[in-house]
């Protein structure tokens, strides 16, 4: 371990080093919050002839500047997992922190169109690591009882991100925002030259004494705490089982049974949570607001829209932070996912109606829009994230995060893509209803065939998913 880290050390089983561990390590996904957080404010700026482009951004550019960013993600986040579990979870956030100095820097040397949808193709990389490699990190530097609370912080800091740059657009030139955003992920890069990896890739690798130096560190023990050689030599027990099978990830995903309803259960969670119509919301909060003004006298500018987005969301997060390790997940999954689809519903009902001629009060919708934001951002959304790394061991979470994110990049180009089509197809309220079955199914879904993961390891959450298979069968 390095020698700098290993002088910071709280002793008496002071957990600390965890908490500042996470923080770090969630602050790439802060940058990448400021990387989408600037493109909503910055479209109409970039459109006007007295912006600050050289060329007026055409609605080409702007489609093409808000969409490469998922082909990009497809694109590299498809050997993400594979990468980060043979050269390991620091070297591959070292990366992802490098494509955010490289998207940032871009963006200060040219303003072009071409520039700026080169650095929203650069933005792909994190937009794919951000979601697989750095939920990993976290888990496997956590305690079981933190896991959740410090899981969250990854919606928490992007939601963070995503107001500094509401919150910037509004206040700074945009120079100086740029040279802000360049400067958060070039900080933390150096820093993690210092920051150890897990212990469980490290023993991985064959290094177990150094794997337990970093968890009696992060822990605030000594190397020979009994807590800490038990947990090691259950991480080597794995790993020699799984060397001595010799079994590829995906054959053990298929062939297992708890592993294959654990890898069902987290594609249904992941692509419902893309298809609740969350990402839809955030991008045609003007829209509504718009509509909902009609009728009553509620007037925001463009750029306080979408701070009032920016705060729900981030109060939504911070909910979530608080009390994940309280509910547990499923009890949290439930309740947001049935809010999100309640909201959709709401907002279904009010464009339908109003489409028809009727009068319906205007704050019924801005609220309905509200309500989704936050209950995603306070459980659904978070949620698909941990149970990644609930419920899979270490050899096979980069594989199936891999997998999930090209799902849920996939959901979000369709819905980028298309959503102003279908529409224009079959009308908003139909959209939006059917957003509505999607959040409720999950709701459902959740309550029928996910466990409780909350405080439990692996091996509990595969026995309770083998019963249950049994019993179906006994059935």
């Amino acid at each position: 371990m390095n020698i700098i880290i290993s002088k910071l050390m709280w002793k008496n089983g002071s957990r600390i080093n965890q908490y500042l561990f996470a923080v770090i390590i969630t602050i790439p996904l802060l940058s990448f919050g400021m990387v989408q957080g600037w493109l909503s404010p910055m479209i109409s700026v970039l459109q006007s002839s007295n912006g600050p482009a050289p060329v007026p951004f055409t609605s080409s550019d702007i489609s093409w500047m808000t969409s490469v960013t998922y082909i990009t993600a497809i694109i590299f986040g498809a050997p993400m997992g594979h990468l980060t579990d043979r050269y390991g979870r620091r070297a591959m956030t070292l990366i992802t922190t490098l494509s955010l100095i490289i998207y940032w820097q871009i963006k200060l040397i040219c303003l072009e169109p071409w520039a700026l949808i080169l650095a929203r193709a650069v933005a792909g990389i994190p937009c794919s690591a951000c979601y697989i490699i750095l939920p990993i990190y976290l888990k496997e530097i956590s305690d079981i009882d933190l896991r959740g609370a410090l899981g969250s912080l990854l919606i928490l800091n992007r939601n963070i991100g995503y107001l500094m740059s509401y919150v910037l657009a509004d206040l700074l030139d945009i120079t100086t925002m740029l040279w802000i955003g360049f400067l958060v992920p070039t900080v933390v890069f150096f820093i993690f030259f210092v920051m150890p990896e897990t212990p469980e890739f490290l023993v991985k690798q064959g290094k177990v004494d150094e794997a337990k130096s970093v968890l009696a560190w992060l822990r605030g023990v000594p190397v020979t705490d009994r807590s800490v050689e038990q947990d090691i030599d259950t991480i080597v027990k794995v790993e020699k089982q799984t060397k001595a099978e010799q079994k590829s990830v995906w054959k053990i995903i298929w062939k297992d049974r708890p592993t294959f309803k654990a890898f069902i259960i987290t594609l249904v969670i992941k692509i419902t949570q893309q298809f609740d119509g969350y990402l839809i919301v955030l991008i045609y909060a003007g829209f509504v607001t718009e509509k909902a003004a009609e009728s009553i006298t509620f007037k925001l500018t463009p750029n306080k829209q979408v701070m009032m987005i920016g705060l729900v969301q981030l109060f939504g997060s911070i909910v979530a932070t608080c009390i994940v390790e309280r509910t547990g997940r499923k009890l949290l999954l439930v309740s947001t996912s049935f809010a999100v689809g309640v909201g959709m519903l709401i907002l279904s009902a009010w464009f339908y109606f109003t489409g028809l001629g009727s009068w319906l009060p205007g704050w019924v919708p801005v609220v309905a829009m509200c309500v989704c934001i936050f209950a995603d951002a306070a459980g659904f959304q978070p949620i698909s994230y941990i149970i990644i790394t609930d419920l899979f061991t270490f050899q096979l979470r980069g594989t199936v995060s891999s997998f999930a994110n090209i799902c849920a990049k996939l959901s979000n180009f369709i819905q980028t893509k298309w959503f102003t089509m279908v529409c224009e197809l079959i009308s908003i309220h139909w959209t939006f209803l059917f957003f509505a079955i999607v959040s409720f199914s999950a709701c459902i879904y959740t309550v029928i065939a996910f466990p409780e993961t909350r405080h439990k390891s692996v091996e509990e959450i595969y026995a309770k998913l083998e019963k249950k298979k049994e019993r179906a069968e006994v059935a």
